[in-house]
């Protein structure tokens, strides 16, 4: 077969003229020849397989600079890319879809209020078999926190805190690493007194976090080496907002399962996304603690910000690193899903991880979600 124009090779790429064109220009797919004296642009039949992966790849809605690096790959690592960068974006899918299902919630419950509202009153009917209306289910939380200082550091740089409607860990770094954390806190705190509406919930938690940072600026010294991280979630009576940044983790634990329900702001977890090492050489790798993200001066730093659907029996569990790097997994899902009182379950979890030798402070928040009595 000899060369293709480049309507032919649109044709059997499945790519327009137009975005070959484009991609000649970004020098992702450049022609094979081009004709010097009509300039029209001729390509070789080998060059095929590439164009396809690369129709391929838009339509998952890849960026063309991610693309470019995907086709310069052999083909088990570029699988690896393609796998790491679908993660992500289910990653993201799934906090569009809780945000999406708490608005389509809070707009019906509008919409039936208003209708409620501006209707006129039906007069009465009849009805030799009346049936009562179920009532939802009142839910509130009984939580726990602990922190403890370990058997390594000389000073305990953590922060962790659990009230009627605030749950929160941070883990201070630097010098000023301690007031760092304890100012992150702080600011939040002031939350569990105010009335917020249900629509309004993301926004002034988002606000809220920027008043955060304001303060860690404030009893820290130059920008980047002080600052601390954040993982709080802010209890509505329905839902939990959650906030985070940082490598402080959340857990939930529902139906029996147990999983996190953060993303490590970390080079290794941005290495581990990206196909480029193991879980197993994640656990030992020198830059492990190394934050990509967190609340520091001068820092614009976007926190991850999500809606949960709370519901009866689930249990969270918010913790610093000092437990997460050092207790493995499956111990920690042993405590959280066996030990029923919030407060012994903390105790067991910071004395797990000084088992271990206690090589950095540990924080743990338990909060269980529970039908109250009416």
């Amino acid at each position: 077969m000899g060369m293709l124009t480049i309507g032919a090779f649109a044709k059997a790429s499945r790519l327009s003229p137009k975005a070959l064109r484009l991609y000649d220009e970004l020098g992702l797919l450049p022609p094979a020849r081009v004709d010097p004296v009509t300039g029209y642009r001729l390509y070789a039949p080998d060059q095929l397989d590439r164009a396809r992966l690369v129709a391929w790849l838009r339509r998952l809605g890849m960026p063309l600079a991610r693309i470019q690096h995907v086709c310069a790959l052999d083909a088990g690592a570029a699988a690896r890319e393609v796998r790491a960068y679908w993660a992500r974006v289910e990653a993201e899918t799934a906090a569009r879809r809780d945000l999406a299902a708490f608005l389509v919630d809070h707009l019906s419950w509008k919409d039936s209020a208003l209708s409620d509202a501006t209707s006129p009153t039906p007069s009465p009917t009849p009805s030799l078999t009346p049936s009562p209306t179920a009532e939802p289910a009142t839910l509130g939380i009984r939580y726990a926190a602990l922190s403890d200082t370990g058997l390594v550091r000389k000073s305990n740089q953590d922060t962790a805190y659990a009230g009627s409607r605030l749950l929160a860990v941070a883990d201070g770094f630097g010098r000023g690493g301690a007031p760092a954390s304890a100012a992150a806190v702080d600011t939040l705190k002031r939350l569990e007194t105010e009335t917020i509406p249900a629509g309004s919930l993301l926004n002034v938690l988002e606000d809220a976090v920027e008043e955060a940072r304001r303060a860690v600026a404030g009893v820290t010294g130059p920008p980047q080496e002080d600052g601390t991280t954040l993982t709080a979630l802010l209890w509505t009576g329905s839902h939990l907002a959650l906030v985070h940044i940082g490598d402080s983790r959340a857990c939930l634990l529902r139906d029996g399962e147990f999983f996190r329900i953060t993303h490590d702001h970390t080079v290794v977890q941005s290495l581990l996304d990206e196909g480029r090492i193991t879980p197993e050489e994640a656990d030992s790798h020198p830059q492990r603690s190394l934050l990509i993200r967190a609340l520091t001066p001068g820092s614009d730093a976007a926190p991850d910000l999500r809606l949960h659907e709370a519901r009866a029996g689930d249990r969270y569990l918010l913790c610093s690193d000092g437990l997460s790097t050092v207790v493995p997994d499956e111990e920690i899902r042993r405590v959280v899903t066996t030990v029923g009182d919030p407060e012994q379950a903390v105790r067991d979890l910071v004395e797990l991880a000084n088992s271990r030798g206690g090589p950095d402070n540990v924080s743990c928040v338990i909060a269980d979600v529970v039908e109250l009595q009416h």
